[in-house]
């Protein structure tokens, strides 16, 4: 059979992009639960072949796992729905505060500018207005958005159960897309993708258990309300990349300033952000989650914000792993290997321009930038646990 032209190639591998991803838009609510439930599936391999070599009966050893992921989330809601209503309760505090800070606003705004009070207040009023005219219009859409998250979390446990009850089906019928000389290079990109989803939300459960702990119990030594509020919000916030130790760091100021007369407060959880967040990007998270695959800076923003305007906040937590396993997938295909350097972190010293053996798609010259650039040989994936 003749091979196809080079930039018909390139044609179909970026029509088929595009494919991918005005399905990933349209079919979002549907793909995106079996996405999550395919990863939760993944971390619950462990518990369920321990429970299986103890004898358990099949159906038993899937559901006990997912009964304590159920109990570990409505603890979680429980401790949410606890903090809220504390800070519910502090409101007629917090709206002297807040009103305290926007007349000291007000008042710098008259001294730096020709903007009355008078005029501000004209200027405030007319955009509530506006505002809640907006948010009428939105009611009945953050309504569907609420009970398609009811949708998506009734639907998580249903599929993770059977794709845990399926999983040898599951993989015979992949085995059996590829021509049987393929299956050496499918069994090493199994094994590698499980251990790469399971090292990387193992990692996100152990960071959102230590941030917690560290931010929260410094800004409670500090004296800081709601301090383990701010806390469990930034760790949550932290796992989405990027985007989310952003609105963690503006949440945080937020709830400061609304509960505290003076800026003191406010530059003592900024400070102390910052400190754990150098903690937890130098120090801790690279030692538990490692250097297998690393995913390049401008790939994981983007992906980020792709995920984002595709499946919001689910999409931008997803992103990092979905990227890892597609890079794993593009390596060990001669076909998209180019795809796999674009995704991935093995940035050369030299030029290609000037070294033409930094052109090709050689496994060799992929190890040798992966030492150049310290990041775990692939090759090593061979030794993990098998997926079946």
């Amino acid at each position: 059979m003749k091979e196809l032209p080079v930039t018909v190639r390139r044609s179909v591998e970026l029509l088929g992009l595009f494919l991918v991803g005005a399905l990933l838009v349209l079919g979002n609510g549907i793909i995106m639960p079996i996405i999550m439930a395919f990863f939760i599936s993944i971390m619950l391999l462990p518990p369920y072949r321990f429970l299986r070599k103890l004898r358990f009966p099949n159906a038993l050893a899937i559901l006990l796992p997912i009964l304590v992921m159920l109990a570990a989330v409505a603890m979680i809601a429980w401790f949410f729905s606890s903090q809220i209503g504390r800070l519910i309760a502090d409101f007629p505090q917090i709206q002297k505060n807040v009103a305290l800070h926007l007349n000291a606003l007000s008042r710098w705004i008259n001294d730096i500018s020709h903007f009355s009070t008078s005029e501000q207040i004209k200027l405030i009023n007319e955009q509530s207005a506006k505002l809640l005219n907006y948010s009428a219009s939105i009611l009945g859409g953050a309504a569907g958005s609420l009970s398609s998250a009811f949708v998506f979390l009734g639907l998580l446990p249903i599929y993770v159960f059977l794709m845990l009850t399926y999983k040898n089906l599951l993989l015979r019928f992949i085995f059996m897309w590829f021509p049987e000389d393929h299956h050496n290079k499918v069994e090493e990109a199994l094994k590698e993708s499980e251990s790469i989803i399971k090292s990387y939300l193992l990692g996100l459960l152990i960071q959102v258990t230590y941030m917690t702990i560290l931010l929260g119990g410094i800004l409670m030594l500090f004296g800081i309300k709601h301090a383990l509020l701010i806390g469990v919000l930034f760790a949550f916030l932290n796992l989405i990349p990027y985007v989310g130790a952003l609105i963690g760091n503006l949440i945080g100021v937020l709830l400061t300033l609304s509960s505290s007369q003076s800026l003191t407060p406010v530059l003592i959880v900024l400070g102390t952000i910052a400190v754990v967040q150098f903690l937890d990007n130098n120090i801790l998270m690279p030692r538990i989650v490692g250097s297998k695959v690393r995913i390049n800076a401008l790939t994981a923003i983007i992906g980020v914000l792709v995920g984002g305007a595709i499946a919001g906040i689910s999409g931008m937590f997803l992103s990092l792993p979905i990227i890892a396993v597609m890079k794993i997938i593009f390596d060990r295909s001669d076909m998209f290997k180019q795809w796999g350097v674009l995704l991935g972190d093995e940035n050369p010293e030299d030029s290609p321009m000037r070294r033409p053996e930094l052109r090709s798609k050689s496994d060799a010259v992929r190890q040798e930038l992966e030492k150049e650039n310290d990041i775990e040989p692939t090759d090593k994936s061979a030794e993990s646990e098998d997926p079946k």
